[in-house]
């Protein structure tokens, strides 16, 4: 059975969620068919890349953009033809992906280095997908560049990395340079949405915005979150997510930051044992904490920081986060951020970690 990452792959750039400017791009060059020799992708984890480099890799070579002047004109591949085809069920001999953070040798780029030279066996192009480039060792860079400095016409080089500023200046500058950005939580939202149709996985809409939040602008890591979740037999509530990765949602945090600002004690200290009753990682909650009130305080000082979280958080989040903002009172709060962060240190090494959290809460309540 496929995970679902893999079943609900993008199969075309239009479905390539978050990256406008980049599909925009691509899609003219095949309208053109203009492709550059080398392209470098590089972004956060789970924002698409491996899938635009397989995308890419189908636009060169299908074979009916290449026949269909009219289908040409859509800059997207056919998902029909025996290129597409053998992409799409990873049997395609000429397309070679290479993990670099396995392969990081000078002698695997000198194997490449010879595969380079001979010409494809089925198809127009012969691509090469480098994921993790940055991973290669100094030797194994310099005979890569050598390769990338003149390649011969039926080669197409796809370069992935999620540490941009690790690669050598002399590598990114023969590449075309594609900046992949973090998805938002709603993007997210709306791919996870359109997968529990089609799977018709019940779950609750805090599950899946826990879910959203979980994936940090992954998409890959919270289709892989959901996969493991849809496991359960019953229909998916937020506490059962909870359970699950041992982390509350974004609205018992933001219950408890309410009876923090508020001055609130007796209530805090009540809240915080009832969630370590409850199992949760407190020292998740902790860091949980330390975002949500350096998010109000920023809010309070420079409203205009709105258009920035609008990608982090639901609309129906915001507009909590936005009450609670109100309540900030920057030196006293301040000193609070700085008192979590401290604690935070301290509870991964402490045997017993509720208790330098129960310290803060004291010493700025009291």
């Amino acid at each position: 059975m496929l995970a679902i990452y893999r079943k609900y792959r993008p199969q075309k750039l239009s479905e390539l969620l978050g990256q406008d400017h980049i599909v925009e791009i691509l899609s003219n060059a095949a309208r053109r068919n203009k492709f550059a020799h080398a392209y470098l992708f590089y972004g956060p984890k789970g924002s698409g890349k491996t899938t635009a480099a397989r995308l890419l890799a189908k636009l060169a070579n299908c074979e009916k953009r290449q026949k269909d002047t009219k289908f040409k004109e859509k800059g997207e591949p056919c998902n029909e033809c025996r290129s597409c085809s053998e992409i799409n069920n990873n049997q395609a001999l000429d397309v070679i992906e290479i993990d670099a953070a396995s392969n990081r040798g000078i002698d695997e780029i000198r194997n490449l280095k010879e595969n380079v030279k001979s010409a494809p066996l089925y198809f127009s192009k012969k691509v090469f997908i480098i994921d993790e480039v940055h991973m290669l060792t100094r030797e194994a860079f310099n005979a890569l560049l050598k390769t990338l400095e003149e390649p011969p016409a039926h080669v197409l080089f796809i370069l992935a990395t999620t540490e941009y500023e690790k690669l050598p200046a002399t590598i990114s500058s023969r590449t075309q340079k594609f900046n992949f950005k973090k998805l938002t939580i709603n993007e997210i939202l709306k791919k996870l949405n359109y997968v529990i149709k089609k799977e018709k996985i019940k779950i609750t809409d805090e599950a899946l915005e826990l879910i959203a939040s979980l994936g940090e602008g992954s998409l890959r890591d919270a289709e892989s979150l959901l996969d493991q979740i849809a496991s359960l037999d019953s229909d998916i509530e937020l506490k059962d997510v909870e359970k699950i990765v041992g982390k509350i949602g974004y609205k018992k945090t933001a219950e408890l930051t309410e009876l923090l600002l508020t001055g609130k004690l007796e209530e805090s200290l009540e809240y915080l044992l009832q969630i370590d009753e409850e199992g949760y990682n407190l020292i998740q909650l902790n860091k949980d904490l330390i975002h949500y009130i350096r998010r109000s305080l920023a809010l309070k000082l420079s409203p205009n920081v709105e258009k920035f979280y609008k990608r982090e958080l639901t609309s129906d989040n915001l507009e909590i986060l936005k009450k609670h903002s109100a309540l900030i009172n920057p030196e006293k709060h301040i000193k609070l951020i700085k008192s979590l962060i401290r604690a935070y240190s301290e509870m991964r090494y402490s045997p017993f970690p509720i208790a330098p959290l129960e310290v803060v809460i004291i010493e700025n309540l009291k």
